[in-house]
């Protein structure tokens, strides 16, 4: 089932409060992310549980792990109702699909420069994320990654987005999404709103000002 009709997606990932979720998918936001793996913006699966329950079925949620087991990742995403996660660490092409099996979406993280992009990029998964060497430091890393290759996995762009930089990144550069968590806040984990609604409008401007040879297909969180 198609979990959203938006042409372009943009997630608000390190959320760690239900008034923060609801702001962000107020201002338009596709998904929103929660970091069960080690990071100022943790939190735990019980939170987000009772955070899930208490907003619309239609928001997307996704839930991000980092070296997490396999069988954990799918238990914590099936007992609170995830629509996706993310995986965000060594995890081998094997543990991947043991996911894959269990949960209706996974995203695939990778810093933009691994060596292993060949690998994951034909290994018929869902969706890559391609993040800086150091996820969640909110630094800015090269996109030349598109300047030699052609993606067959529809990309998810992170890594130090923000409200400058994100139209021209989005315009630019064939990305299906973006995901964002430091660069719209006022404190780790803690959401500025007046961020949030300029990255969301500039993300989406930058989709919009696309010269028509990109996909423009809905993204279809059913594949």
């Amino acid at each position: 089932m198609r979990l959203t009709l938006d042409r372009f997606f943009v997630k608000i990932c390190g959320i760690t409060t239900e008034e923060d979720a609801l702001m962000s998918v107020g201002f338009g936001a596709s998904a929103v992310g929660f970091i069960f793996a080690p990071s100022p913006r943790q939190v735990s699966p019980a939170d987000v549980h009772d955070i899930v329950r208490r907003l619309p079925s239609d928001v997307i949620t996704v839930g991000v792990f980092r070296n997490e087991q396999p069988e954990r990742v799918a238990e914590i995403a099936n007992h609170i109702g995830l629509s996706a996660v993310q995986l965000h660490g060594n995890e081998t092409l094997e543990q991947v699909r043991f996911v894959a099996e269990r949960v209706r979406t996974v995203i695939r993280a990778l810093p933009a420069s691994s060596e292993r992009l060949d690998t994951i990029d034909h290994a018929d998964l869902d969706y890559l994320l391609l993040d800086g060497d150091n996820p969640g430091s909110g630094l800015e890393h090269s996109w030349r990654v598109f300047d030699h290759r052609v993606f067959r996995t529809p990309v998810i762009a992170a890594g130090g987005l923000n409200v400058h930089n994100v139209a021209e990144l989005v315009r630019r550069r064939p990305v299906a999404g973006v995901d964002v968590s430091s660069g719209v806040e006022m404190a780790p984990g803690v959401k500025d709103p007046g961020l949030v609604a300029d990255f969301i409008t500039n993300a989406r401007w930058g989709y919009e000002q696309r010269d028509g040879e990109i996909d423009d297909r809905p993204f279809d969180w059913s594949r």
